[in-house]
């Protein structure tokens, strides 16, 4: 029961937080100081066209039933039109996701394979834990962008590893049918495309990781030392167990209720990260998308784009108090 009432709880919450995202982005898209009707039809747009466009859009209807609608609209899937595109919202969202989810997988990936690493091995004092903990660190001091230009003039322009823009080389690379490029080369047996679209996604990839490894690691290090000092670790110890199985059969898993928290928010910075990166890199996703919207006050598209990305961060916490609780059962009484 208490079970049942903690997963509940949590879902509850999650849908109270979207309704107060959505609030906010409502108020933000109708206070801004530029019109949005006048950017969609012009500065020398007809008053009676404009009257007449406004509402159609609803924008002459009471907050209330504006708010009301605009959240009807976003159940239904309508973010509206982009005023640069003249697309749905959503269409271009559908084209550009994709790409953005690859790639910040793929940075995930990396970001907790570097945190495991990184806290296992400083908090068992493993050799070379050291020189990772400074160099990791070292990277993540770096501002994004810096990091990202650093690695473009080492990694493409000096040493010729790695390549410096876009998603593949290949201009008939396969599209569809789940529109992830690694997942559709290999469905389509394209292999070459396979190896170039995982050689473009390691730099910008690895931007994006780098703090949140550093931030994951430092946690679970400290986790880890904590639960090594513990009573139940020292009892482990009395009975004859080998510093190794007590590390990782009783001292890693409950270790890892704060690393999991400390994941959620960093996966929220990460998809901040993506705009920078993107934009740096020409990556076709939200982040690309979004610095061609801003110039053009397209106030749709940057609704789109946010809401999508406070969507995903709800979920992914929501979803690691959930996984906390299956950790730790305490944390569902």
């Amino acid at each position: 029961m208490d079970s049942a009432r903690f997963y509940i709880s949590r879902l509850l919450g999650m849908v109270g937080v979207l309704l107060v995202l959505a609030f906010m982005i409502f108020v933000l898209q109708r206070y801004t100081p530029a019109d949005p009707v006048r950017v969609k039809l012009g500065a020398n747009a007809q008053p009676a066209l404009v009257k007449a466009e406004r509402h159609r859009l609803g924008y002459d209807d009471p907050l209330p039933v504006q708010y009301f609608n605009y959240v009807k609209g976003l159940l239904h899937g309508d973010l509206q039109d982009s005023l640069r595109t003249r697309h749905p919202v959503t269409t271009d969202l559908s084209n550009a996701i994709p790409a953005t989810l690859e790639l910040t997988i793929f940075a995930l990936v990396i970001a907790l394979t570097l945190a495991l690493i990184l806290g296992i091995a400083s908090a068992a004092r493993a050799r070379g834990a050291g020189v990772l903990r400074v160099f990791m660190v070292a990277g993540a001091s770096a501002p994004v962008f810096l990091l990202a230009l650093l690695g473009l003039l080492l990694f493409y322009r000096r040493l010729h590893w790695l390549p410096s823009t876009g998603r593949t080389k290949y201009l008939d690379a396969p599209t569809g049918p789940t529109k992830f490029l690694t997942v559709d080369s290999v469905i389509h047996g394209r292999f070459d495309v396979l190896s170039d679209s995982i050689q473009h996604m390691i730099l910008p990839a690895f931007c994006l990781a780098i703090g949140p490894a550093v931030s994951i690691g430092r946690v679970l290090r400290s986790s880890i030392l904590t639960n090594l000092r513990s009573d139940y670790v020292r009892t482990a110890r009395s009975k004859g167990l080998r510093e190794h199985a007590v590390l990782w059969r009783h001292t890693v898993r409950n270790s890892l209720g704060a690393a999991l928290s400390m994941s959620g928010l960093q996966i929220g910075l990460m998809f901040a990260g993506v705009v920078v990166i993107e934009s740096i890199f020409a990556w076709p996703g939200i982040g690309f998308y979004t610095v061609q919207a801003i110039p053009r006050l397209d106030f749709p598209a940057i609704a789109g784009v946010t809401l999508f990305l406070g969507v995903i961060y709800v979920i992914v916490n929501t979803g690691v108090e959930i996984l906390q609780g299956v950790a730790d059962p305490r944390l569902r009484v």
